[in-house]
């Protein structure tokens, strides 16, 4: 006999059910040493909008506000925009997360955050983020966040040498 519900589920119910799909969630994570003080180093990148000063595949950055909230407009080089909200950002600890509000990136429900923390006599940059893939296969997806990390960070790198 098949599975039946003796009473049937709320509409609200069923929708939570297909929403904990998060746990499909692809995951980057990579950091990089950096021949500075924590301080100095949080002094480049804290900034949100700051992105646009190290990162090699930033054109410009153009901040505004969006419901109290900070929301960064992104002009990449050799083309496109990527619109990205700070939704949360702890000065002391030296860290900020966002989410990808629009933009042209194989991915859906992004969120990130980059921190820097003490490293021996320098620092630690973490830059991760969780997504799921948007109309291209998870390694493509994989792929094009690993490379922007990975450039954002040896730019970094490079920039304290």
């Amino acid at each position: 006999m098949p599975f039946a519900f003796s009473r049937p589920l709320p509409l609200a119910a069923l929708a939570l059910a297909a929403s904990t799909g998060a746990g499909y969630a692809l995951e980057v994570t990579r950091s990089a040493d950096i021949a500075a003080p924590p301080a100095k180093v949080w002094q480049t990148i804290g900034e949100f909008c700051g992105i646009g000063d190290w990162h090699p595949a930033i054109e410009k950055c153009v901040l505004s506000d969006k419901d109290g909230m900070k929301v960064r407009t992104l002009s990449l080089k050799g083309g496109g925009t990527l619109k990205e909200e700070q939704v949360s950002r702890d000065d002391k600890v030296m860290s900020y997360t966002y989410t990808i509000l629009e933009g042209p990136l194989p991915v859906s429900d992004y969120k990130s955050t980059l921190a820097v923390a003490p490293e021996g006599s320098g620092s630690k940059v973490t830059w991760s983020g969780t997504f799921n893939a948007k109309g291209a296969p998870d390694t493509v997806a994989v792929d094009a966040i690993q490379g922007i990390y990975e450039s954002g960070l040896k730019a970094l790198a490079d920039k304290a040498k």
